[in-house]
Order: C-alpha cells, then sequence, then structure tokens
C-alpha cells in the first residue's frame, strides 16, 4: 500500500435512500489512508458529498442511522402545491441544526453539486455560495421535491441529466478518480432482501391519507404498480442510460456500482445496513484496483468496474 497512489476525487451518483451506500465508501477510503481532494455529486451524492466536506459525517451518519421509518415521514413537509409533493423545509432545517451552515468556497477540499435548471434545461454547477442552497437544489427530485428557486433559476435534481458528475473534477489534480454509481444491474437475490412483514409501501401509497378523496386506488390493476413506483423506476432507467454513457467517455479509474434493486427510493431507514453495502462493496472494488496496480507496476491506467455478483 504504501507505494500505491493516494489522493482521489470522488464522484457521488444520485439515486435516493441509496446514496446512504456513499458514506461507506467514504468510510472505506479513509481507512485505507485515501486523501479525497475532491468531491462532485447529484441528488443525495451532493447531500452526502457536501456533509462529508463540511466535517458532519459522523454527526449526520448517527443521526440517520437511528431513524425509524415512522421518523422518515415525519421529517417530510408535505404540499400539494408548487410542482412537488414535498418543501424539503423540515429535512434541510434540521441537517443545518446537524452539520452547521457554511459556504462551498470555505469548504476543505473541491467540492460541486450538480443541478439541473428546468426552464433552460442545462446542468447548473455550484462550486460557491450557501453550501445548504446548493444540496437542495440538487436533490430536488422531479415531482417528489419541489423545485427550489436559487439564483434567478428553477433548479431540479441534478441525477435528472448528470447522475455520475464525473467532469467536475477534473480541474483537480488527483492520482485516481472513483465514481460511486447507485443505478447499477439489480442483483437476485435483492442485496438487502426483507421479509415480507418488513416490505415498506411505496410512497403514494403512505400520501393516501393525506390526498384529497384518498381512497387506496393508488396502484393500477393493470400493472400492479403505484405511480410512485413507476416514476422512480423510470429515472431509475433513464439515469442507468446517462451513467453508461458518461462513464463511457470519461473512463474512470474505479467505479463501484450500487444495485437499483438494494432498496427503495423513500427506505431511509434501512442507513445502517445501506452504508454497511456501501463499505463492502468499496472495499471489493479497491482490493480489485490495488491488486490490479500492483501487477502493472503503478504504470498502466487502471478501470476496476465492481458490482455485487
Amino acid at each position: 500500500m504504501s507505494e500505491l497512489k493516494k489522493t482521489v476525487s470522488l464522484v457521488l451518483g444520485s439515486g435516493g435512500a441509496r446514496g446512504l451506500a456513499h458514506i461507506g465508501v467514504i468510510r472505506e477510503l479513509l481507512a485505507r489512508g485515501y486523501d479525497i481532494r475532491a468531491i462532485s455529486g447529484s441528488s443525495m451524492g451532493a447531500v452526502v458529498g457536501g456533509i462529508h466536506a463540511a466535517g458532519g459525517l459522523d454527526a449526520y451518519e448517527q443521526w440517520v442511522t437511528g431513524l425509524a421509518q415512522s421518523d422518515v415521514f415525519r421529517l417530510l413537509d408535505w404540499t400539494f402545491s408548487g410542482g412537488g409533493l414535498i418543501r424539503g423545509t423540515l429535512l434541510m432545517t434540521r441537517l443545518r441544526d446537524l452539520i452547521g451552515d457554511c459556504d462551498i468556497e470555505t469548504l476543505p477540499l473541491d467540492f460541486t453539486a450538480v443541478a439541473v435548471d428546468i426552464e433552460r434545461g442545462r446542468e447548473v454547477w455550484f462550486t460557491d455560495g450557501p453550501l445548504f442552497e446548493a444540496m437542495r437544489a440538487s436533490m430536488a427530485v422531479p415531482s417528489i421535491f419541489t423545485p427550489h428557486a436559487y439564483r434567478g433559476r428553477m433548479l431540479v435534481d441534478g441525477g435528472l441529466l448528470n447522475p455520475v458528475p464525473v467532469a467536475p473534477t477534473q480541474r483537480t489534480l488527483t492520482d485516481l478518480t472513483v465514481v460511486v454509481d447507485l443505478n447499477g444491474e439489480s442483483v437476485e437475490p435483492p442485496p438487502l432482501q426483507k421479509l415480507p412483514a418488513e416490505v415498506s409501501p411505496g410512497l403514494l401509497a403512505r400520501l393516501r391519507g393525506y390526498l384529497p378523496g384518498g381512497n387506496g386506488d393508488a396502484k393500477p390493476v393493470e400493472t400492479g404498480l403505484a405511480m410512485s413506483d413507476v416514476l422512480m423506476r423510470s429515472l431509475e432507467t433513464m439515469q442507468a442510460a446517462i451513467t453508461r454513457q458518461h462513464l463511457a467517455v470519461f473512463w474512470p479509474d474505479v467505479v463501484i456500482s450500487v444495485p437499483k434493486n438494494t432498496c427503495q427510493f423513500h427506505e431511509f431507514h434501512l442507513a445502517a445496513s445501506l452504508i454497511d453495502y456501501g463499505r463492502q462493496l468499496a472495499a471489493a472494488a479497491l482490493d480489485a484496483a490495488e491488486k490490479e496496480r500492483a501487477r502493472h507496476d503503478g504504470h498502466t491506467p487502471l478501470r476496476t468496474d465492481q458490482a455485487q455478483q
């Protein structure tokens, strides 16, 4: 290990609750002595990456691993106007209380949060200004969170156009680029397979009590899928296709692939298992990368795509 290159640009992808696996990846990198010099992220990648850059990962992990499913839903401030179901104000306030607000340009490493200007159809990279404004913009999943109005733009989830934002990290010179893709190929059995009694309902199923005239008909007989499931699977399919294109263009050194059927979008109450699973995937990918690097004495470009078999 002493001869291995150690500085890392870390790219954290979008994918809802699966983004908690990012914590495990960061833990594994740091445990092996890697120096994370740059982070870019979309959606949950921007949230976890920003929290780590601000020095708040310990507090965040302790908090999120203590959440029950009912706690998660109490953090969501429902609304039926403004282009989404959830305002996100309660969640961001809680994160500010945990981490403390700061500006991106004051962080000890290069950080970029990626969002999408929904009116212009363009990516927006946030490299300065209030961290939590950038995080809130990047996590605004269409139809779930309301778009975030900031700097004269109407902003939504960065994963809509760039689920694995490698390009922003290229302004920082590091030895390795490590990508965490949260939309990897599904595996069987699902990585965090639960007993049937523990399977949680879809997001819109939980909303029936809030919706006017909610009568339990949110799950169409024709498909057996709730509208929330259709929306999330559609986004995941789109993001997986975009991810393949981006990885083919940028050719990062290490790709850690989290299967898209690891958990549902909203299952943040599985935090401890997701963090542990992310660390397992990172360990496997880094083991493979380090062996390959040793085999080539560090002279040959390295790429390792590691998915759970």
